[in-house]
């Protein structure tokens, strides 16, 4: 599913007339809402579905695909998601 489908899906749950802007601004909303969570918080958790959490991919020591050259990789910030239970048993 991309954004649009997801848009798609609000509109339908959302019903009554909902407009498509109205629930592309509602999807919007909430994606916004999980990314200042995730940088002030470095978490964010929804009972039932599930905790995106800040994690950092510390540095490490890779090659080149082409060359075979090693190379530094840098520490990289990333996001993880782990799955809460309501949602494991539906998936």
């Amino acid at each position: 599913m991309n954004k649009a489908a997801l848009v798609d899906e609000v509109q339908k749950i959302l019903s009554d007339g909902t407009s498509r802007a109205a629930a592309e601004r509602a999807t919007e909303a909430v994606l916004d809402a999980v990314k200042r969570g995730l940088r002030r918080d470095k978490e964010v958790s929804l009972v039932g579905f599930g905790t995106f959490a800040v994690a950092v991919r510390p540095a490490r020591r890779g090659f080149n695909p082409h060359t075979r050259q090693p190379m530094k990789i840098r520490a990289v910030k990333t996001v993880r998601f782990r799955a809460g239970g309501e949602l494991r048993t539906q998936a």
